[in-house]
């Protein structure tokens, strides 16, 4: 965005321009990396600790139910991510943010390896409480889309030898599969379904034991904070290497 366009473009959209130089994108994100990365391994590890060691057995699942500390959050980070990866899009096609088609790839792989561990420790809760390493659930079956909804993004995006059009085709499958997420919150309440419902509500409306609900909310809290740890160190690195590339091609062009 140019100076002119700058001057005359509505506050919002200066403001979501304003971090678009790299080097001051670059300078914001070394000084938040810090405050993402300590706290996702403290905040992690005290929920954890509390949650596996220090929280009660389930009256009917006993100690299986530990495993919830881990795969909760999965299944909680699988939809942030991925709503992350809509509002990039938006900001791709509707203001189109320098920075936005950079952080929808570098959210991809990270969302789509969390949807993986989502499934996998949900099949190892599964098997001792359904007897099934698998059953076509119907939230299994949503996270298990949302999981192909991501790795189509990765690949959509890489699909064109031109890299705009990757990103455009990439942004539109984004915000199509945001129709996903509702599928995954409500479908315990829509279908009969294996899968226990939702035992917290917004509306104060909890079923869970509150000495379980914390070191869960604990371990949820940490593992967002690494979520968005992991992204802002992989938008470092590729925004660094677009810069480094952008100065070996300039140099090359120099020199001939």
């Amino acid at each position: 965005m140019d100076a002119t366009t700058s001057l005359t473009a509505p506050p919002a959209r200066r403001s979501l321009h304003r971090f678009a130089n790299p080097g001051r994108f670059l300078r914001l994100a070394a000084r938040l990396q810090p405050w993402l990365t300590w706290p996702a391994l403290l905040i992690t590890g005290a929920g954890l600790f509390w949650g596996l060691f220090l929280s009660p057995a389930d009256y009917q699942q006993g100690d299986a139910v530990r495993i919830m500390y881990i795969h909760v959050p999965f299944a909680w980070l699988s939809m942030l991510g991925y709503t992350g990866l809509a509002a990039a899009a938006v900001l791709s096609l509707v203001w189109r943010h320098p920075l936005a088609d950079l952080a929808a790839a570098e959210i991809g792989p990270v969302g789509a390896a969390v949807a993986a561990l989502c499934l996998v420790t949900g099949s190892l809760w599964g098997k001792p409480m359904w007897g099934a390493w698998w059953v076509w659930d119907a939230r299994l079956t949503s996270e298990l889309v949302l999981f192909f909804l991501y790795c189509g993004h990765i690949l959509l995006m890489r699909a064109f030898d031109d890299q705009e059009r990757g990103y455009r085709a990439g942004a539109i499958l984004a915000l199509v599969g945001v129709v996903n997420l509702p599928v995954i919150h409500y479908s315990v309440t829509w279908w009969n379904s294996l899968h226990q419902g939702n035992s917290i509500g917004l509306t104060g409306s909890n079923t869970m034991d509150s000495r379980m609900l914390w070191p869960l909310a604990i371990a949820a809290l940490g593992t967002t904070f690494g979520f968005g740890a992991i992204v802002v160190a992989r938008l470092r690195a590729a925004v660094m290497e677009r810069r480094l590339r952008g100065l070996l091609m300039a140099q090359a062009e120099s020199v001939a």
